[in-house]
């Protein structure tokens, strides 16, 4: 039952659309009508609002820390155990990203879950969230490729977790990682072609 509720815990708050719902009241319309199609703070950029972007990324990175530390609490998970790899707080996690990449309230068209994801790695492990945020910044600074950087972070963060420790985190973070580069497929087939178009410039 646990596992239940920390599921629907971590999608109901996954599934929050900060993106779309920031543009609508900013009057600039429906943010999937435009680059990638996606609720992101990428694509919330592309709209030419750099406020609204960084709020977008802020608050899509809170849902996934929300969900994994409301769940800890609430089950009382502290440890760091292999036992626990399927448990509330893992689950919370996984259900966040899956949330925020296919939400109920947009037809199951979300985002593609990379600043949620930094959330969540927050939320289980502090190193972890850590390593997410350096890749993630550090690749984008470099390349200015928004795609790039998040899976470089996702796998980077999957990696971490087994070097550093977090045994309990592996296989969750494994499970999103490969939901990550799948949302990413078409991003991987412009990047192998040159195509794949750069952080401030339009799609």
């Amino acid at each position: 039952m646990d596992v239940l509720l920390a599921a629907a815990l971590g999608y109901l708050l996954g599934s929050i659309p900060f993106g779309y719902l920031l543009t609508r009241a900013a009057g600039l319309g429906d943010v999937r009508a435009q680059g990638s199609g996606n609720i992101g703070a990428t694509n919330v950029l592309r709209t030419g609002s750099k406020k609204l972007a960084a709020a977008t990324l802020l608050l899509d990175l809170a849902k996934g820390l929300a969900p994994v530390l409301i769940a800890r609490a609430l089950f009382d998970q502290p440890d760091l155990m292999p036992q626990a790899a399927y448990g509330p707080v893992p689950v919370a996690a996984l259900f966040a990203v899956i949330g925020h990449c296919f939400p109920v309230w947009l037809k199951f068209k979300g985002g593609k879950g990379v600043a949620t994801n930094a959330g969540v790695c927050f939320g289980l492990a502090w190193p972890l969230g850590l390593t997410y945020a350096l890749v993630w910044i550090g690749v984008l600074a470099t390349l200015r490729i928004s795609s790039l950087a998040g899976m470089s972070a996702v796998v980077c963060a999957a990696i971490a977790a087994a070097l550093l420790g977090y045994t309990a985190f592996v296989p969750v973070l494994v499970l999103i990682a490969l939901l990550v580069i799948w949302l990413h497929r078409a991003n991987i087939a412009r990047l192998a072609k040159g195509e794949e178009p750069k952080v401030g410039a339009r799609k």
